[in-house]
């Protein structure tokens, strides 16, 4: 049997080279979902507080549930209209926040409602 012929490594070139990682550009939109996830943060301190009252006046969950549901909807269309940069949000940012409006939203809603004296 005839012998392979062994190529040098050190002449290959790689088969992948990592692209330039633009620094500036990542710290810029990292600020923007800080500011995004502020506002977001607000609007959670705010659909709280308001399904809290509603519940607390006399509104039945399956009332106040769905507005807040409403308001979540509207809180990606909100925060576009508080802040110009926001469209360079992806699927997933927009995501991330709804979910912490969510989850937020409920959890605030839930503990008023238990510390409330008016609680049935």
């Amino acid at each position: 049997m005839a012998k392979k012929v062994r190529r040098k490594i050190e002449e290959e070139e790689p088969a992948f080279e990592f692209p330039v990682f633009d620094e500036a550009a990542f710290a810029s939109k990292e600020f923007e979902l800080t500011y995004g996830l502020a506002w977001a943060g607000g609007l959670t301190l705010l659909m709280g507080v308001l399904s809290w009252v509603l519940s607390v006046s006399g509104f039945y969950w399956y009332v106040v549930f769905p507005i807040g549901v409403v308001l979540l909807a509207a809180s990606p269309f909100i925060i576009g209209k508080l802040r110009s940069q926001s469209s360079i949000y992806t699927k997933g940012d927009w995501a991330g926040l709804m979910a912490l409006e969510f989850f937020g939203w409920l959890a605030l809603w839930f503990v008023l409602q238990s510390l409330s004296p008016h609680a049935i």
